[in-house]
C-alpha cells in the first residue's frame, strides 16, 4: 500500500513551485504556491486569488493520500471559514481536480505543456465553468 501512496504523492511533484493563475469568464486571477510539508506526506497549496468581481479566495490546502479510497484527497481551508474537499489526480500530462470525489460533475481538467511549466484547462460544473491557465514563475 505504501508504494501506491508514494507513487500517487510523487505524481504531485509537477505542481511544486509558484504559479501565476489567470482565469476567464469569472475565473480567479492571482498566485498559488505548492510546497511539500516536512516528511513529504502532504503537499500544501497557498492560495491568493481574486475573481472578476474582486471576490478574494485566500486560504491553504493540504493534499495527501487517502488510504480508504486510494486517491489523493485534499482539504481547503478558506479565510472566511469554509472547508472544501477535493480529489486530485495527475496522469501523464493531465491534472484533474474534482470538487468532492471522482463522481462529482464539478471538476477541473488541465493539460501541461512538454516541460510542465504551463497548465491550460477548464473548471466545469452543471450550468457553468471557466477557463484557467497556470504558468510557473
Amino acid at each position: 500500500m505504501s508504494t501506491d501512496r508514494d507513487q500517487a504523492l510523487r505524481s504531485l511533484d509537477v505542481l511544486v513551485g509558484s504559479w501565476r493563475v489567470s482565469g476567464t469568464d469569472g475565473g480567479g486571477q492571482g498566485h498559488v504556491t505548492y510546497r511539500w510539508m516536512a516528511g513529504g506526506r502532504f503537499l500544501i497549496q497557498d492560495v491568493d486569488l481574486a475573481d472578476d468581481g474582486n471576490t478574494a479566495s485566500k486560504g491553504v490546502e493540504y493534499i495527501g493520500f487517502d488510504t480508504d479510497t486510494g486517491t489523493l484527497r485534499s482539504h481547503f481551508f478558506g479565510r472566511s471559514g469554509e472547508i472544501l474537499e477535493y480529489t486530485y489526480e495527475v496522469a501523464g500530462d493531465t491534472l484533474t481536480i474534482w470538487f468532492g470525489d471522482r463522481t462529482s460533475p464539478a471538476k477541473f481538467e488541465g493539460v501541461f505543456n512538454a516541460d510542465f511549466t504551463v497548465n491550460i484547462g477548464r473548471w466545469v460544473w452543471p450550468g457553468g465553468g471557466y477557463a484557467s491557465t497556470m504558468v510557473k514563475v
